[in-house]
């Protein structure tokens, strides 16, 4: 089916037809005629071709996301899978681009000349300057530093000082911070840990000791027992995220600690592994819907050329279980 099919049935032009099913503004056509012309297109089953809305405007109606080389666990996969379906109420599709290679960025939005790109970590200067002067609209987020040169900034030093928060307030003095052994999560993983030994410093208690735990009960056994090790063992464990929190888990089991009694552990992300664990695992939960919410509202207000929207509050927040 065709835009001339729709335009025989009924009974308007072309031109009409194409006013009407791409929603062109300006054109004055009563509601009556574009409600024919749309029970036409219905009833044929045509649909407006993407292809040539492309050449017409000279872009697609894509957002390309571009996620940086991180791993994607269940934060980054629903922060995208929200964002998805926000982005579609306004008809908008999202690409996704994993960036793990060599390849420029340049090469990659001239390809596929989308309405917007997103990027889940700062852009570089040249490229934002690129992407603008071909008409692309450029919403970028941050981690914590330059929080001005994006529209959100995940605060990531908050999370380690949340975490001490939590267990220093349980009165624990000697904690430990147990890191990922991956190193795409060296950004995330250096921000905790310095917002841990912020809240250290300013509460006045020992720097919290850290060690790399890789997702091995062995290797989370030696950490383990380093830190139990000396005259102030320590007896609470800040972990990078749940699944490093379960591997501290299994090696307080292993080495037959009490949690929390002899050990308290404390994760980030409230998977549903948390739930599940024994003890059942005390975590920081991330507003991961807020955060979705927040990217896609700005993508849309970018795109409407109006204010970018409030950032959200309540970003983090401890839920408590036995393990802490």
């Amino acid at each position: 089916m065709t835009s001339a099919d729709v335009a025989r049935a009924s009974g308007v032009s072309r031109t009409t037809v194409s006013y009407v099913l791409n929603g062109t503004a300006g054109a004055k056509i009563s509601e009556a005629t574009r409600e024919r012309v749309r029970e036409a297109a219905r009833s044929l089953g045509y649909s407006p071709s993407a292809a040539a809305r492309t050449l017409r405007r000279g872009r697609n109606d894509i957002v390309l996301c571009v996620l940086p080389d991180w791993p994607v666990g269940p934060i980054i996969d629903t922060l995208l899978d929200d964002l998805a379906t926000a982005l579609a109420g306004r008809g908008l599709t999202i690409l996704v681009h994993h960036d793990r290679g060599p390849e420029p960025l340049a090469e990659l939005w001239r390809q596929v000349t989308p309405l917007a790109v997103v990027g889940l970590s700062r852009f570089d200067d040249d490229d934002v300057r690129a992407m603008v002067q071909a008409g692309i609209k450029v919403v970028g987020t941050t981690l914590d530093e330059d929080a001005d040169r994006g529209v959100f900034a995940v605060p990531q030093t908050q999370i380690g000082r949340l975490q001490v928060t939590h267990l220093a307030d349980r009165g624990h003095t000697h904690l430990a911070y147990a890191a990922p052994d991956d190193p795409r999560l060296a950004a995330f993983t250096d921000r905790r840990v310095a917002g841990a030994r912020l809240e250290c410093a300013e509460r006045g208690l020992p720097e919290p000791q850290v060690a790399t735990v890789p997702l091995d009960v062995d290797a989370a056994v030696a950490a383990l027992r380093a830190w139990r090790t000396g005259p102030h063992p320590v007896t609470a464990v800040a972990a990078y995220n749940d699944d490093v929190a379960i591997a501290v888990l299994a090696a307080a089991r292993a080495e037959g600690l009490r949690v929390p009694d002899d050990v308290a552990v404390l994760g980030v992300d409230d998977t549903p592994a948390a739930r599940l664990a024994a003890p059942p695992l005390s975590t920081v939960w991330q507003a991961v819907d807020a955060q979705a919410a927040h990217l896609a509202a700005s993508v849309v207000a970018t795109l409407d050329g109006t204010a970018l929207p409030a950032r959200p509050d309540d970003l983090f927040h401890v839920v408590t279980r036995a393990s802490t």
